[in-house]
């Protein structure tokens, strides 16, 4: 497998950790590429505008090959409208496979509005590869690369009404990400449309963000049409924050009842998914059909593509 680098967004702190990651993913049999950008820096950025868009336009001419983000942070909201779509759109059926999240997500998202072509929610390569690894994000990795497929089982408690049950036919498609950056395309060209992600499942997560802004910003989801049109609503990693004086102990679970409520339980809020900015993350299909079963005990979410 060859694993090229792209850095739309922020530089390395520390540029010194990417030996570590090209190291172990050799002992994998992975042939890392475009190392060069890693080592990049312009003021907060992992080079000037013209070089991280070059990076990204640059992948419009790979096939058979995974490109995975450096790393998030900001920067891709700067390149959006000089990213070639089309272009890349049309190697993601010749094998070109992009992955990443956080600030990424606006990638993902566009990418999937504009060319309906998928992508995944998934590893940085500074995060998630250049330090201990962890052996469920490995395995669901590589599950998803190199066999096209999500499996997996979530058992923690459920705040439901009734079970839910989608299956593939129902072609409920997955798609969302950072909740900040989703938010942030909302009345863009580069937000999916609600004809694309009507009856799909959303999944969000967040970092450094209060359980408040994120109730604000579901809200926001709501009042755009986007949060009553999906058959369920995922709640990955929201961590990284502290509650202060201010909140007076309003916690995400009364944020997200508030979003329950809102709801009406037409829509099944379901919580712990094993995605964001945690060390244990799944490798998510966005713009590919998922199948959920979820009970008060737990869910599976599923995919073959």
């Amino acid at each position: 497998m060859n694993l090229h680098l792209i850095a739309p967004s922020g530089c390395l702190p520390d540029p010194s950790i990417v030996d570590q990651g090209i190291a172990w993913l050799k002992n994998k049999g992975i042939n890392v590429q475009n190392v060069s950008c890693s080592q990049r820096q312009f003021q907060r950025f992992a080079g000037t505008d013209i070089e991280r868009l070059e990076d990204i336009n640059a992948i419009a001419h790979l096939s058979n090959t995974v490109v995975v983000s450096l790393r998030g942070g900001y920067g891709l909201s700067r390149l959006m409208s000089d990213i070639k779509w089309q272009a890349i759109g049309a190697q993601v059926p010749k094998g070109l496979q992009i992955v990443g999240h956080s600030d990424f997500t606006a990638f993902n998202l566009a990418l999937f509005a504009k060319t309906g072509a998928p992508s995944f929610a998934g590893p940085m390569f500074s995060y998630d590869f250049c330090g201990d690894v962890s052996s469920f994000t490995w395995k669901h990795f590589d599950q998803a690369i190199n066999h096209s497929q999500l499996s997996v089982e979530v058992l923690s408690p459920q705040q439901l009404d009734k079970p839910v049950g989608i299956d593939l036919s129902d072609q409920a498609v997955l798609w969302g990400g950072n909740l900040t950056m989703l938010v942030s395309l909302l009345g863009t060209e580069f937000m999916p449309s609600l004809e694309q992600v009507k009856g799909g499942v959303l999944f969000v997560e967040d970092v450094n963000e209060h359980p408040y802004r994120v109730e604000r910003m579901l809200h926001q989801l709501f009042d755009a049409g986007y949060l009553d049109q999906q058959k369920a609503i995922l709640i990955g990693d929201i961590s990284a924050y502290k509650l202060g004086d201010a909140d007076r102990g309003y916690d995400l679970k009364q944020a997200l009842t508030a979003i329950r409520s809102r709801l009406k339980g037409r829509v099944p809020v379901l919580t712990d998914l094993p995605f964001g900015h945690c060390s244990d993350k799944l490798t998510l299909p966005i713009g590919r059909f998922v199948s959920l079963s979820a009970s008060s005990s737990g869910y599976i979410l599923q995919s073959n593509w």
